[in-house]
């Protein structure tokens, strides 16, 4: 059975840093391309990033180009999140996901096969 656990988050300042991780589970790590998604308050999910299966291709939403950092490790069937020069609007639940497909630099995540329960992100001005 697939599972994917985020771990990392927590309440930092504005300004800050975190590095989320996403441990994976029950499936061929390797095969799988993986995106990293949120979700604020009163807000539809969003896309954040995503990283092809082999860790060559990568895309950001326009948000958090130039301050978040989405990588890789099929060696430890493990995908990250470095996010740097957090904002209090990164606020959110963020959620990893995987899917055997092509991924894309956008969409709303539902051609994921598998997600993570989501951990928490909380920026403070």
């Amino acid at each position: 059975q697939a599972q994917l656990v985020e771990s990392g988050g927590g309440l930092v300042q504005a300004g800050g840093s975190l590095r989320l991780s996403c441990a994976a589970s029950g499936l061929t790590f390797s095969i799988h391309g993986m995106g990293w998604f949120r979700r604020a308050p009163g807000k539809e999910r969003e896309f954040v990033a995503a990283i092809s299966r082999g860790g060559a291709t990568t895309y950001y939403a326009d948000f958090v180009k130039g301050r978040f950092t989405i990588s890789r490790d099929n060696a430890k069937n493990t995908v990250y999140l470095q996010m740097n020069s957090l904002k209090p609007e990164d606020t959110a639940v963020y959620y990893c996901a995987a899917r055997r497909g092509v991924i894309s630099g956008s969409g709303s995540g539902l051609e994921y096969d598998y997600w993570g329960q989501g951990t928490q992100v909380t920026v403070s001005s």
